[in-house]
């Protein structure tokens, strides 16, 4: 007679899907689908769902320096802050609409791409998911693509999704 396997019952190994998000329509283009393929109907399919936001340093989207950037600091403070607050928000609604609950939301300030492998790293994900933005060659080399290098720099399978192109 064949032994059985030892198992604990009723119990998946629970690995963890890190979501990178920002607030174009590829990124929650990617969460959308990660929601329907791995979370439908609200089963978490033994994962737990980690939904993070790179907020830019203030510093990073104006030219230090320059007359009255002292001025502008704080305004471009409160736009960004506005801004991770809106994308959560969103995140937040596209979970519920798909009856996804066990949700852990962060933003976190920094450059996206040591924000989402440090995401990785912290929370030990087993997967990454990042939309593209579908930039051709020279436009990801010049501006250089969050997709990419965490292809290249996570610890973990990273999932590169991209909404496909409207057949005329």
């Amino acid at each position: 007679m064949a032994e059985e396997a030892p198992e604990v019952s009723g119990e998946l190994k629970r690995g963890t899907i890190v979501v990178g998000i920002d607030d174009s329509e590829h990124s929650f283009y990617a969460l959308q689908w990660i929601l329907g393929h791995f979370f439908a109907g609200g089963g978490a399919a033994g994962y737990k769902l980690v939904i993070i936001h790179a907020k830019p340093f203030s510093t990073s989207v104006i030219a230090i320096g320059g007359p009255g950037v002292a001025d502008v600091l704080p305004y471009v403070e409160l736009d960004l802050k506005r801004i991770a607050a809106g994308v959560i928000e969103k995140a937040k609604e596209h979970c519920v609409a798909n009856s996804v609950s066990d949700v852990l939301f962060e933003v976190v300030e920094g450059d996206a791409r040591n924000v989402l492998c440090e995401a990785v790293d912290k929370f030990n994900a087993d997967v990454l998911v990042v939309g593209s933005h579908g930039y051709g060659a020279i436009k990801r080399a010049v501006l250089g693509s969050v997709s990419d290098y965490c292809a290249h720099h996570a610890h973990c399978t990273v999932m590169i999704v991209k909404k496909p192109k409207h057949k005329h």
